[in-house]
């Protein structure tokens, strides 16, 4: 059997096994997140949008990574503490995982090869402002930042990519949400 997205091994923050393939049928928003982060405030609109397109087949999957500052330092459990009690999310979120380099994991190798750049709204250059911290992309195809969104359709296929400074709550997000919902 050929490894698809749905059949990736990854684990729920609790620990247990699982894959994508649970969520077949649905249309899912993989996310790296982290909890020190200036971004980590898009939890908020995260979770405002799975409250909006869960009844409709959204999942919302946070993916918790450690690879962009130290920003992600915490436990799996500490993860969960935080996520529950600073932004009350209750989408799933998975185990803490790396989402690039020699250790990436499979399910972001799977990401970014079938979706290589991702999509800003107009007027946003992320990788300049990395770049001005001091912070060089090494790979064009590589995840830039905490909170880079990919989209996966209801038959696993990755439709869409979208850059860490584009929040959740973004026509561009929106509007491809709606587009794999239909």
């Amino acid at each position: 059997m050929s490894t698809t997205l749905q059949t990736i091994p990854v684990k729920r923050i609790d620990g247990t096994d699982t894959t994508l393939g649970a969520y077949d049928g649905r249309v899912v928003l993989v996310v790296n997140v982290a909890s020190k982060c200036g971004l980590t405030p898009q939890y908020t609109a995260l979770e405002k949008l799975y409250e909006t397109y869960a009844p409709r087949g959204l999942e919302v999957a946070g993916f918790p990574a450690n690879n962009f500052g130290g920003q992600e330092p915490g436990t799996n459990e500490e993860i969960q503490d935080f996520c529950t009690s600073k932004y009350d999310v209750s989408f799933p979120m998975f185990a803490k995982i790396s989402v690039k380099g020699d250790d990436q994991h499979p399910l972001y190798k799977h990401l970014t090869e079938a979706q290589p750049k991702a999509t800003a709204p107009e007027g946003s250059d992320f990788k300049a402002k990395l770049q001005g911290y001091g912070i060089k992309i090494d790979n064009d195809v590589d995840v830039m930042w905490n909170f880079e969104k990919f989209l996966v359709n209801k038959t696993g296929e990755v439709v869409a990519r979208f850059s860490p400074d584009t929040p959740p709550d973004h026509p561009l997000v929106s509007q491809a949400i709606e587009r794999a919902l239909a």
